[in-house]
């Protein structure tokens, strides 16, 4: 019998909220501000934000890019994570959102650290490649049923040995389930199938949340 994950009820929660990260009284308020709002179930939950700022400080990244900024709770962790010289790029096409995430980023004092861009990310990501541009890393959070095409546009902006986190990967549950058949979930696991297969890379999916995959760029110069 193959181990088991504990189930994460509410009660878990709420303590993983308590001990399992440090998150400041400005993320817990911008976090409380958007689950009040329409969509506000897309935020990253707490540990995910605590995860990212520590692997920004871990690989002692200088360049980030986020795909996906909605109300900027990644973006403020990455920030804050950052050196004083380092720079996150967030890419989104909703003003509505990213004018929350402006405020509070400013609020903390990252506004210098940050370049928020209003565009077609995919697009965007393609013009950066042709300006030679690459990231120590990435997060990846947009439109899933993008995220195949997204997936490899990243990985060409990716420096070797630099990282993309990959957001939703377990869509609810529902990659698991064959009976779900509907365009999202359908992204997702072509995504997941070409993650696992390929050789340039190293992976790992963790289960927490709704499943974030860690993608190291292989340095084929070594």
């Amino acid at each position: 019998m193959n181990s088991r994950h504990v189930s994460i009820t509410d009660e878990l929660q709420e303590y993983l909220i308590s001990f399992g990260g440090r998150e400041d009284a400005l993320l817990a308020r911008l976090r409380a501000e958007t689950l009040q709002m329409r969509f506000g179930h897309m935020q990253v939950c707490p540990e995910q934000g605590q995860f990212l700022f520590f692997l920004v400080r871990m690989l002692k990244a200088r360049s980030v890019l986020e795909i996906g900024v909605f109300t900027g709770y990644s973006s403020l962790c990455m920030a804050k994570a950052l050196p004083d010289d380092g720079v996150l790029l967030g890419l989104d096409n909703q003003k509505k959102f990213t004018d929350i995430a402006e405020a509070f980023w400013l609020e903390a004092g990252v506004e210098d650290k940050i370049e928020l861009r209003l565009c077609d990310a995919l697009a965007e990501v393609a013009r950066l490649q042709d300006k030679g541009l690459e990231f120590d890393l990435i997060f990846l959070d947009a439109d899933k049923e993008r995220y195949p095409e997204y997936y490899e546009a990243c990985l060409k902006i990716l420096k070797p040995d630099g990282l993309l986190v990959i957001d939703n990967v377990l869509w609810y549950g529902n990659v698991a389930k064959t009976a779900v058949k509907e365009p999202i979930t359908d992204a997702i696991r072509q995504l997941n199938e070409i993650v696992v297969k390929d050789e340039r890379v190293e992976m790992v999916t963790l289960p927490f949340s709704d499943g974030m995959t860690l993608v190291r760029k292989k340095d084929t110069k070594r």
